[in-house]
């Protein structure tokens, strides 16, 4: 069996998985980011050792997805946000790997959620993809010719903060960034200010769904971003095919008519229709997604 790792600023989750993917046992613990990597490495450590307790079966790799920008060919975490501490510059991969002697792969969250849902998900086999995921932030990634496509520095995909969209600051020091419209952060601050009224992007969908005008604009506002973004991929390397996930895309019923509409108004440059389609793995797609990832290598991990 394979085991993957979802290590998120809130919530580290470990499963176990067969070699069809299917998930046999999980595990999640709060993720301790302000105690630094050793402690969060503690927690995942422990949680496949509970799993592998509990299942009788032969582990045979781990792939793991944690937040941040990843190097993933030197299995390390390049930069992360300040709610990490001593999380940058940490051997994930070889600490996995000396603890339980099996092989270990690491990459940035985001691409192990696309890995997910084309392995497994909502996108099973396809070919070229580009993988969204709204949340507290807008994370991106590329899949082209049936794999990954990271970049030559591990960034290809980021299309959360690509310029253009305004000139509103964003948490990372940049403006203008499409995360400052689409993520759910986003989407409460631009409730409040229209209204004065503080809540989630969950609070300004319920608003919405209960046809409060300006929680319906803010919305409109946020899927017209995500298309412009989506038509920006579409128009570099000719990808029209778009999974959206994280939770912000529960809000399914509001954001799908409010990006095909935008859509619709300016079509694709190739002139082929997009394909937008709502993630299937929900909170499983990383962990699923990095356990793909060990699959995938397995073969070709020397020496083990």
């Amino acid at each position: 069996m394979f085991a993957g790792v979802d290590i998120g600023g809130t919530t580290t989750q470990v499963v176990l998985c067969t070699t069809g993917l299917n998930v046999l046992d999980r595990v999640e613990a709060p993720t301790p980011a302000a105690e630094g990597g050793q402690a969060m490495m503690h927690v995942v450590l422990e949680a496949l050792r509970r799993l592998l307790d509990r299942v009788p079966a032969r582990l045979v790799g781990v792939g793991v997805g944690a937040a941040g920008v990843v190097d993933a060919r030197r299995r390390r975490i390049l930069v992360a946000s300040d709610s990490f501490h001593a999380w940058a510059g940490f051997p994930v991969a070889a600490t996995i790997e000396t603890a339980l002697g099996v092989p270990a792969f690491l990459d940035n969250d985001v691409n192990a959620f696309l890995r997910g849902e084309v392995s497994k998900g909502a996108l099973e086999g396809e070919s070229d993809a580009l993988g969204m995921t709204l949340g507290t932030g807008v994370g991106g990634a590329l899949w082209m010719d049936g794999e990954l496509f990271d970049g030559p520095h591990g960034a290809a995909g980021e299309i959360g903060h690509i310029p253009g969209f305004g000139d509103r600051p964003c948490s990372c020091g940049g403006s203008g960034h499409l995360e400052m419209l689409a993520s759910g952060r986003a989407i409460a601050a631009r409730y409040e200010e229209r209204t004065g009224r503080r809540t989630t992007a969950q609070g300004v969908a319920a608003a919405a769904g209960r046809g409060d005008p300006d929680a319906r604009a803010v919305f409109e506002i946020a899927g017209s971003a995500l298309a412009r973004a989506i038509l920006m991929v579409a128009g570099v390397v000719d990808v029209t095919t778009v999974v959206i996930g994280g939770g912000v895309s529960r809000a399914w019923r509001l954001l799908e008519p409010s990006i095909l509409r935008a859509l619709a108004a300016e079509p694709s440059v190739s002139g082929r229709p997009i394909r937008i389609v709502q993630a299937r793995l929900g909170r499983d797609a990383v962990a699923i997604g990095a356990a793909s990832r060990a699959q995938t290598e397995f073969g070709v991990a020397a020496p083990w």
